[in-house]
């Protein structure tokens, strides 16, 4: 059995703090300002409090308000010039196409941008598998559901499986879960639930040794 590697995406293949993110908080604010008629403060205040509530603003507009998933995603993950926001690395497709085992995606975000972020990088060929939100039935990282579905549907076995995320909490529940975890972080301590923790994803075939 191969080896498994399961990548997020925004922050662990490409850093999408400078652009996406801020455009992504600023469609949702005015989602929830248009939808639910608040002002903006009302709109960021709710918007973060589902965020740390659930793990997801979606979450919160689903089990509160009825909002329909799939418009609330579109809406929110339209980009006026994505191949200009995407923050790349250079080396990126090499170290993948060097990595040994089968390579899948698993994101919070919706299927057309990840597919489209992946395209940007010059990516997506090399993953056997894409695993977006509407893939967890709406159930994102953290939660064991989606994970499960992303077991049965990719027909991944946990334990020759290493989850490369920049989020501690959906570590937790992948080691949880039985899998390898690596923190894509700057800090340098780690909890006990994360095995290796990298600055990049570049240093994996140096440091996957430490995994296994």
């Amino acid at each position: 059995m191969r080896r498994v590697w399961v990548f997020d995406l925004d922050n662990t293949l490409h850093n999408a703090f400078p652009h996406i993110f801020p455009h992504i908080n600023r469609a949702m604010t005015e989602y929830l300002m248009a939808h639910l008629k608040l002002d903006e403060a009302g709109a960021n205040q709710l918007r973060e409090h589902y965020w740390h509530r659930y793990g997801a603003t979606l979450l919160g507009l689903m089990r509160h308000h009825g909002t329909d998933p799939d418009h609330f995603l579109r809406e929110t993950h339209q980009f006026p010039d994505l191949p200009r926001m995407v923050v790349k690395e250079r080396g990126l497709r090499a170290m993948l196409k060097g990595l040994p085992g089968r390579k899948v995606v698993f994101s919070n975000a919706p299927i057309h941008y990840t597919r489209a972020v992946l395209a940007i990088l010059h990516i997506a060929d090399l993953f056997d598998g894409v695993f977006s939100v509407e893939h967890t039935g709406y159930w994102p990282k953290p939660y064991a559901k989606g994970f499960h579905r992303l077991f049965r549907k990719l027909k991944l076995n946990p334990r020759r499986a290493v989850m490369v995320e920049d989020s501690v909490g959906n570590l937790r529940t992948a080691k949880r879960l039985g899998m390898k975890t690596v923190w894509v972080t700057p800090a340098v301590k780690r909890p006990a639930y994360v095995d290796l923790n990298v600055r990049s994803v570049l240093e994996l075939p140096r440091l996957m040794h430490k995994l296994f």
